[in-house]
């Protein structure tokens, strides 16, 4: 079977792939991710490009790395209008964010993309839209209070697969999506490409 390695130290990816019966190594790409956005930030670049671009720059270069395997990158990015959000660096700056977010609808814009040999050989994007409710401010203290550090890993400063869930009045979108790591895509290319029975 092809070997598949993940350019991603994302503990959501791993489990998300691990779940789904899938075999990896992880080798990290070691992209400057801030840099780069900054960059595509000020090129106007659109947020799903910006997603894009940083999944193939980390599939690529590990694929340079990882002669014959399959090199899976993947990124996310969450913004709101022309605004783009990064992974919080503490507190104040996730309750920053989440204020920032609170009765609005944002954009998560979720990349992956495989290559192989420095080529790329699949990508897709995928989109979801995820409007917060109107919480108090007492809310939001609890609720840092309660997450931990664990929301410093995750851009927007929230995890809906947990206690961040109860900020949110609507989600549209696939859930996989929303995590990271759209699935099902993802599984039907590794199918074509024997790391998948068929």
């Amino acid at each position: 079977m092809m070997q598949l390695v993940l350019a991603s130290g994302s503990a959501t990816r791993q489990h998300l792939l691990r779940e789904a019966g899938i075999a990896f190594v992880v080798e990290l790409s070691h992209v400057d991710e801030a840099s780069v956005i900054e960059s595509l930030v000020a090129e106007k670049a659109k947020p799903r490009d910006v997603a894009d671009l940083l999944a193939e720059l980390k599939s690529v270069r590990v694929s340079n790395r990882c002669s014959g395997a399959l090199v899976l990158g993947g990124d996310q990015v969450l913004s709101l209008g022309a605004r783009i959000f990064q992974k919080p660096a503490g507190r104040a700056e996730a309750r920053e964010q989440l204020m920032t977010l609170r009765g609005h609808t944002h954009t998560l814009s979720t990349a992956v993309c495989v290559s192989r040999n420095g080529s790329v050989i699949w990508r897709e994007v995928r989109e979801a839209q995820l409007t917060m409710r109107n919480f108090s401010e007492g809310f939001l203290d609890s609720y840092l209070d309660h997450a931990g550090e664990d929301i410093l890993g995750s851009v927007g400063g929230y995890q809906v697969e947990k206690l961040g869930i109860q900020l949110f009045s609507r989600i549209d979108g696939d859930h996989f999506t929303i995590l990271g790591l759209p699935l099902l895509g993802l599984l039907g290319f590794l199918r074509t490409q024997g790391v998948l029975p068929e």
